[in-house]
């Protein structure tokens, strides 16, 4: 790919791993690490600029920092998301990240623009030394 767009920012939330024997089964929060990595073959306008000057908009990549009013992830409870509830491991919360993201960066293309030329790839760290990456 001719370009790929790299951002990293962080957000605070807790959780619960229902039906985890140990500690992680009990209400717990972390400072969760991102980073976005969005390739592309072209350049394009975003919903900030016309012209086509950018893989993505980095705001677009960062919308999970926003705080859970905002639209966000920021101060959540994650198992209230509809679509983790009770599945909140690193590795389900990267998926999360990769399919919300998608559909922001896809939502900002111009009409006729399917985006087959995205690639994305997630990594989430949930501790300093414990991370996840996903991508499709």
């Amino acid at each position: 790919m001719p370009w790929t767009l790299r951002t990293e920012f962080t957000f605070d939330s807790a959780h619960v791993i229902t039906g985890y024997d140990g500690p992680c089964g009990r209400l717990h929060g972390h400072t969760y690490r991102v980073r976005m990595e969005l390739s592309s073959e072209k350049l394009r306008p975003s919903a900030h600029v016309k012209r086509n000057i950018m893989v993505a908009d980095f705001r677009t990549l960062k919308w999970a920092k926003k705080d859970i009013e905002q639209g966000g992830l920021d101060h959540a409870f994650l198992n209230d998301l509809p679509e983790l509830g009770d599945d909140t491991t690193a590795e389900v919360i990267a998926a999360y990240l990769h399919r919300k993201t998608m559909e922001r960066v896809r939502a900002d293309l111009p009409d006729g623009d399917d985006g087959g030329d995205l690639k994305l790839r997630v990594t989430l760290w949930e501790t300093p030394d414990s991370s996840c990456e996903y991508w499709e």
